[in-house]
This record gives C-alpha cells, structure tokens and sequence, in this order.
C-alpha cells in the first residue's frame, strides 16, 4: 500500500506544512501584537477552506462517478492536467516566497487588524483555501489512479497528521527546521510526482478518445516484466510509469521533467535571499490598529463561523443533487447463502452505489439480475467473507434480484424488486454452458481438421530430413510450423504434447542444447544453425510421432466450455509476449508469419463466438475486426517476395506501431470472456 501512498503522503506533507506555517505566522502575529481575542476570526476563516476543500472533493468524486465510461477518462484527464499546472505553480511560488512569507503574512494580518473581523477571516481564508483546494485535487486525481486502495487516503492523512505536528513545533520553538530546504527537496519530489500524474492524464485523454495516439506505443515490456510484481507496482504507484506507455505519455512525462526540474534547480542555484521586510509593528502602531478595530456588534459570535462553513457544504451537496444520476450509496445487501439480498429495497432509477457485504463464511461472486430473463446489470467477484466492496450499477424499470454464488456452496437468488418508471437499461445476457456447446463443437472440429492437415506436413517435413534435402525441409518446417500456430495452442490446449511439439529452450539447463527441447522450434534450431541430417533425424522423429499422438487424443481430450471465450484473447497475448519480442526466434526470422498464423487462429474463435457476443455486445467484434485488421496489415506489409522480414529488421517505428496495434487489440478483446462467462443459475 506504501507505493500509492506514499506521492499522496508527499502532497500532504508538504502543503499541511505550508498552510500550517501560514495560520501558524498569523496566530503568532495576532499573540504578539496583543490581539488575542481576534483569533477566533482566524479559525473561522481556516475552518470555511477546510470546509470548501472537503466539499471540493465531494463534488469532484459524485461528478466524475454519474458520468460515461468515456466521459470519466475525459474528466479525469482534464483535471490531472490543471492538477499538474497547479502543483508546478505552487512549487515554484514556494521557492519564490519561503524566505518571505512571514513578512508578507504579517503585513496582511497588520492591515486586516484596521479593516475589520470580515477583513481578518477572509485573509486566513483565501491563504489556506488555496493550498486546500490544491490538496483536494491532486489527491482526488492519486485516489482515482490507484482505484479501489485507500493507500492515497492513508498517505494523505499521515502527511497532514506529520505537519500539523510540525507547525505545531516550529510555532512552540520546540522544533528548529530548515524550511527553505524542506521546500526545495519535496518541491523537486513533486515535480517527479507530477510528471507521473501528467503521463496518466495524458493516457486518460487518450482513452476517451479527445486525443489520438493511444494504439502508438513507445515501449511495451508486458513481455519481460510482471505489472503484478512488488517492484513494478511501486514504480507505478509513485511515479505512475507503467510497462507499457504511449508515445504521448513518455514524450510528456520527459518534457514536463526535463523542462520543469530544470527551471527549479537553476532558480535555487541563482535565488538570493530578499531582504527582510519589517518583521513587526511598532507599539505605538499596533495600539492605533487596536483603537481603529471596530467594536463588536451585536450578532452571536456562532453565526459566522457557522455561515461560511455550512455554505459550501450546501453547495456542493446541491451541486451533487441536481447531477445526472442519483447514488444511494447507504444501500448495503448482505451476500450469503442464508441472507443473500437482505437489506435490498427497490431502488430510484438511475445510477446506484450498493455496498455488497459478505456475511457468510465463504468467498462469494455476487449478480444484479432481473430474475426472469437472468440477465445481468452488475456483479463482484471474489468477495472474501467480512468484507465490503461497492457495486455499481444503473438501474431502469422492470424487476431486480441478487444472485449469490458462494465457493463450493449453493447458488441462492433474493426476492424481486420492481422498479417503475425508469428507462430501459442494456443488460448482460447471461451464458448457460449449453449456449456454448455449437461453439466449441465448432472450434473442436476446425481443429481436428487442421491436426489432419499438420500430421501429413509433419510427415513430409520428416522424409526431407530423413533424404538430406534440407533446404525444402526449411521451406516445409514453416508451412508445417504455420498450420500448428493456427491452431489456437495457448495455455493448454493440447495439455503437455504442446509443450513437446512447439516448447521454448527457456527453463531449460542447456537451453537449446538440452536434450529435453523438443519440436517445431528444436528443429529450427538445427535447420538454421548447420546441424547435420544425423543430428536432425531423431528430432524429426518425434515430431512426427507426438503430432501424431496430438491427433489420436485431441478428440478424447475434455474441454471446459468457459475456457473457450479466453482463447479469443489468450493467444494474442502469447503472441504479444513471444513472437513480437523475437524469444521463440530460433534462427528463421519467421515471428511475423506466426504472428499471421496466430491471427488465423483468433479469427477462428472469433467466428464461432460470434452469434453469442452478437447477441450481448454487438461493438465488441466491430472493434474486434478492425483491430485484427489493422495487426493484419502491418503483419502482411513485412511479408516480401524474398520471404519474411526478421523482426530484429523492422524499422523501430514500424514495430513500435505493430506492438502499440497489437496490445490495443488485446485490450478491444478483453470484455468477450466476461461477455460470455458461465453464470451459475439458483
């Protein structure tokens, strides 16, 4: 959790510190000045900006959550846009400001003590507002990038907490503090902080589709390294780099970096101190500002107070209210197998938060369904027991029950509710494992027919070796390694034989030397590397005879018909992680025609799923199509009439498009399996 917390721990800190040193100087002049009894004005008007910051991020948070899909990327990437601007204005006005602040703030108290209460509070006010309302929105933009973690939360609250601590020394002279390095060393964090929010922003603006370049890749290294490992995740949850980015992101995050850090470090290098202006009153002064205070009028000391921190409670909660759909987000429904849906009412119409708590003993999934047809307005999975998570959904007119689906237990569907008067909300169709049966029998089918296929290539690639002839061995280990890779094998489908029949050198102690690499990719080993007829014969052999024995158990093999969605992206995904990063590459330069092979394959499934996702999400192959298209065509451009063009000799922008193409299309792939995921019926 430090990861994400830690650039929201950093933004705390530091502008905690920095309203705190401002209300501390103003407390201070005021104690100093014998002014004591103008310090509630002060609190008033540090209490109305904690009000408007607090009421700030309610309004940012209810706003962004009633928008689009689309429309929240749009959202979000403007606001982390003004977020940056306002952080790069706030560091450098610091740098600027922290060896005169005091006497700037003492000046303002000085003539706000001659103006009047109304004149103190809006000083207090409009110098904490500012770094409030920075704070609200930098850590909205941090919590809407870590997701569901409350680690930005945790780090805010304990850069706040450390502040206050701070001030609250500084302002006793119990605590002696650099501040002038304090500011430049967390000043150029938050720089590097910021450039991180500039890049995801970025990428959000390009996920809604207001700016283009978001299938142009400037690196992918999904293939190499673990988005899920520790170290990997701390890089994102700090500096918000991610394995694979844009070219817009990265060209945005160095120039921001580069530019900015530049200007900061050069401004603390040339600053010279300013001089000191007047750091107090004389007394005779301060007794003419005491006289000059206007007398107290009639009106309770509460009602002001009151007025400026109840007034921006209320407009944003009216700002919240009059937005296009209204949250209940007080709506919890127990999920278990003795209490699924209890606690659930029918509700409004329009967007719904409901808080999901497990009060059973059991992991559970957990639907929003219309009990008639099944369909499916929302769901969770993986809901441990005691936990609460929130669901959201948008409810039209007609009927909604909840369906529990514990682990190993009983699947248990809640008494209806009607809702009238809504609008007709699209749905998830549900999937039973018979409507995937056609599918599968389909798929099972091309596959035996392309099996018949590569046991005759396999043999004729067998007799060249066995006759000496390998160069039409070369030509034909490719048309027989091609008609394999169409075949869709990806994460077990042909359980160990595949591992056999095509296995990488990888794990392996003597990699392709080892006398346990086996297969397609072992023969172009030795094919392409000058290995002799003897040498290449016994592996010839075996290919042939565990082709072979793949065709004799491919028809007895059973299929769990959920796995069938997954081959629609999985195969791209080894595709991704392999082929285009050149590790299956045994000498023949040939990844882009399994690329093309592999391709083939996903087609396949995308043709047999289609009646079905057809039915659900008619966008989904639209997307899909031009997807495989736009791969097609950069995959087939490096097919030239001397053969195929090595990976290694694509120019870096080309692959750069072919990697950016090919992770966009895997991205348009990735809703099918749970379009059609297997729903337990209750």
């Amino acid at each position: 959790m430090w990861d994400e917390a830690f650039p929201s721990f950093l933004i705390g800190l530091r502008e905690g510190l920095e309203a705190g040193l401002i209300v501390s100087i103003l407390v201070a002049t005021l104690v100093r000045f014998g002014h004591k009894a103008r310090l509630p004005q002060v609190w008033t008007g540090v209490a109305a900006a904690v009000a408007l910051s607090l009421s700030f991020g309610a309004v940012l948070t209810f706003t962004a959550a009633n928008l689009s899909g689309h429309a929240q990327e749009a959202f979000g990437g403007v606001l982390s846009l003004i977020a940056v601007g306002f952080v790069t204005a706030m560091v450098f006005w610091m740098r600027r400001s922290a060896r005169t602040l005091s006497a700037e703030i003492k000046e303002k108290v000085q003539a706000s003590l001659a103006m009047g209460a109304g004149a103190l509070v809006l000083t207090s006010f409009l110098a904490v507002a500012r770094e409030g309302l920075e704070t609200s929105l930098f850590l909205w933009t941090n919590v809407r990038t870590a997701g569901e973690s409350t680690g930005p939360l945790i780090g805010a609250a304990v850069g706040l907490v450390l502040s206050s601590g701070l001030c609250w020394g500084l302002y006793r002279r119990a605590l002696k503090m650099n501040l002038t390095r304090f500011f430049t060393i967390t000043g150029a964090g938050l720089i590097v902080v910021a450039a991180g929010v500039l890049g995801y922003g970025l990428r959000d603006l390009q996920e809604s589709g207001l700016v283009g370049g978001g299938s142009t890749y400037a690196f992918d290294l999904s293939g190499h390294l673990d988005a899920s490992s520790w170290y990997a995740t701390l890089v994102q949850g700090t500096l918000n780099l991610t394995v694979t980015m844009t070219v817009l992101q990265v060209v945005g995050y160095v120039a921001y970096l580069c530019v900015v850090m530049t200007l900061f470090i050069e401004g603390v290098r040339g600053g010279q101190p300013a001089p000191a202006k007047a750091a107090e009153a004389k007394a005779a002064g301060a007794d003419a500002e005491k006289a000059a205070a206007p007398a107290r009028s009639g009106r309770p000391r509460w009602v002001l107070p009151a007025a400026l921190i109840a007034v921006p409670a209320v407009v944003a909660g009216t700002v919240i209210a009059v937005s296009d759909g209204k949250q209940d987000s007080s709506s919890t429904v127990a999920v278990s197998e003795d209490e699924c849906g209890s606690g659930f009412k029918a509700p409004l119409p329009g967007q719904q938060v409901f808080q999901m708590h497990n009060t059973g003993d059991k992991v559970s999934e957990v639907y929003l369904v219309n009990p008639g047809t099944g369909a499916v307005y929302g769901e969770i999975e993986g809901l441990a027991p005691g936990t609460t998570r929130a669901l959201t959904a948008t409810i039209g007119s007609g009927d909604y029950a909840w369906r529990c689906v514990p682990t190993g237990g009983k699947a248990v569907t809640s008494s209806a509710v009607h809702v009238a008067g809504g609008v007709e909300v699209k749905a998830v169709k549900p999937v039973a494992e018979d409507d995937l049966k056609a599918p599968l029998d389909a798929y099972k089918d091309y596959v035996n027919k392309g099996l018949a296929t590569l046991v005759t290539e396999t043999a004729k690639l067998q007799a060249d070796v066995h006759a000496g002839d390998l160069a039409t061995a070369k030509a034909d280990w490719l048309t027989a390694h091609l008609q394999y890779a169409s075949l869709g094998a990806a994460y077990g489908t042909f359980a160990d034989l595949d591992g056999k029949i095509n296995g990488r050198p990888d794990g392996l102690a003597d990699k392709a030397k080892d006398k346990d690499f086996t297969g397609f990719l072992r023969l172009e080993y030795g094919l392409w590397h000058g290995q002799s007829v003897d040498e290449l014969t016994p592996v010839a052999d075996q290919l042939t005879g565990d082709v072979t024995k793949l065709q004799q158990d491919f028809p007895g093999q059973q299929f769990d018909p959920g796995d069938l969605p997954l081959r629609a992206h999985e195969i791209l995904e080894n595709t991704l992680q392999f082929e285009l990063t050149g590790d299956t590459d045994q000498g023949s330069g040939t990844n882009l025609a399994t690329t093309q092979a592999n391709l083939a394959g996903t087609q396949e499934l995308l043709t047999v799923l289609k009646p079905l996702l057809d039915e659900r999400d008619p966008q989904v192959l639209v997307r899909a199509d031009a997807g495989m298209k736009r791969v097609g065509d950069l995959v087939a451009a490096a097919h030239k009439a001397e053969g195929w063009t090595p990976l290694d000799q694509l120019p870096a922008d080309t692959r750069r498009q072919l990697n950016g193409a090919t992770g966009q299309l895997l991205e348009d792939l990735s809703p099918i399996p749970a379009l059609l995921e297997i729903r337990k019926a209750a």
